[in-house]
């Protein structure tokens, strides 16, 4: 892979080897295709208040979650299109995670079998996000599967209770399902690098991916009439309590743009919470993450595991989200762009990249210990509870 100095680096080279189809698909939105912008639009108006004088000589960027020691405040979210960032691009992203000393979390709709993942991921942390379908019981089967794989953590996504309007997927041929057309084949084509090292190896090596999770009766092809899943419409907060009593280990609430809904996860025994926009990828007129996170912090964040996802390009991102109180964020599109650039060696650079510019910031600001961390270091912030 080519040098890359910054996670929009390995963005301008995923976009370079990927097909448009592909890459639109993990890079835009949805409807007219503005909260990603309005995400780091809201992450770029808060601004530190930088202390000096102050040895951090020595920083160290580890901290607790859930337990378990981290070697960064970062988690890989669950991205469920990594296998056709590179060849295998789960596996990679997953052991690129284990080198970085930081968890993964499998997708639902992911074509790497949980067992896999789970050996992969052992020591550093596995966990498992979950739709619920409208037949439960399929969902409680994989529910099930996690906890024997070892899975430590559940993360069950509530913003999809339908498909969102991806319009442009529609365009591209990668709506729901999947359907090749002369479009698309032309694309493929004119990505040969991609076509020949991606598709062609899975090709020769047992067929296209499949959906490695499903149950039987959903079946597994990402084309055709079978096809990802999303979270049935009825799921409410009983089905969180009956998951709460089937599940042994912590249990993460992902989506939760709400403070009313912050409270009700709380009294329904749920160890944390993931304040999320789906990366703008699921309706246009919700706020930025990040305009919210105070809230949902300020609600329940002496109770609760506080997650932040939205945007996150840069180490600078991750200390904003945790000076307001989040525990740690969850990165997703820097890893996948790091998959598609150069497989495991990508995402181990994006990886790297944010873990230097996490220091480095640290030391701008004049901390040594993330702990250290609070709203004191951000200026002119005017969010809830700032």
């Amino acid at each position: 892979m080519k040098p890359a100095f910054n996670i929009a680096d390995l963005r301008e080279q995923a976009r370079r080897r990927l097909p448009r189809a592909i890459y639109e698909f993990v890079e835009r939105g949805t409807e007219d295709d503005l909260l990603i912008a309005q995400n780091r639009a809201a992450l770029d108006r808060i601004k530190f208040s930088p202390r000096t004088l102050r040895d951090v000589s020595r920083r160290d960027q580890a901290i607790s979650l859930f337990g378990r020691a981290l070697a960064s405040p970062m988690v890989i979210a669950p991205t469920g299109i990594a296998d056709l960032m590179s060849h295998r691009g789960e596996r990679a992203i997953a052991r690129a995670a284990k080198r970085a000393g930081i968890p993964f979390t499998l997708a639902t709709s992911s074509t790497t079998s949980i067992e896999d993942i789970g050996a992969i991921a052992a020591g550093t942390g596995f966990w498992m996000q979950m739709y619920l379908w409208e037949r439960r019981d399929l969902s409680w089967q994989v529910v099930e599967r996690a906890r024997v794989a070892g899975a430590e953590v559940l993360v069950l996504t509530v913003d999809t209770p339908i498909l969102p309007l991806r319009e442009f997927n529609r365009r591209n041929g990668m709506a729901n399902p999947i359907r090749p057309n002369p479009r698309l084949a032309l694309d493929f084509l004119r990505h040969p690098r991609w076509s020949l090292g991606v598709m062609g190896r899975y090709l020769v090596s047992g067929g296209m991916p499949q959906f490695a999770n499903y149950p039987r009766e959903i079946g597994g092809r990402i084309t055709g009439t079978v096809s990802r899943q999303a979270n049935s419409a009825s799921v409410t907060w009983t089905d969180v309590a009956e998951l709460r009593r089937r599940w042994p280990g912590k249990l993460v609430i992902k989506g939760v743009l709400n403070r009313e809904d912050a409270v009700l996860a709380r009294e329904h025994g749920v160890d944390g919470l993931a304040v999320s926009n789906h990366g703008g990828r699921n309706f246009d007129s919700s706020p930025a993450a990040i305009d919210v996170l105070p809230e949902i912090v300020d609600a329940v964040g002496a109770d609760l595991t506080v997650l932040f996802d939205g945007g996150i390009r840069r180490g600078s991102d991750v200390l904003k989200a945790l000076a307001i109180g989040a525990n740690a964020v969850l990165i997703g599109r820097p890893t996948l762009f790091g998959a598609a650039a150069g497989g495991y060696e990508g995402s181990c650079r994006a990886l790297d990249i944010l873990r230097t510019e996490i220091d480095m910031a640290m030391a701008m600001l004049g901390v040594t210990q993330l702990a250290q961390l609070d709203r004191s270091f951000l200026r002119a912030y005017t969010l809830a509870g700032g």
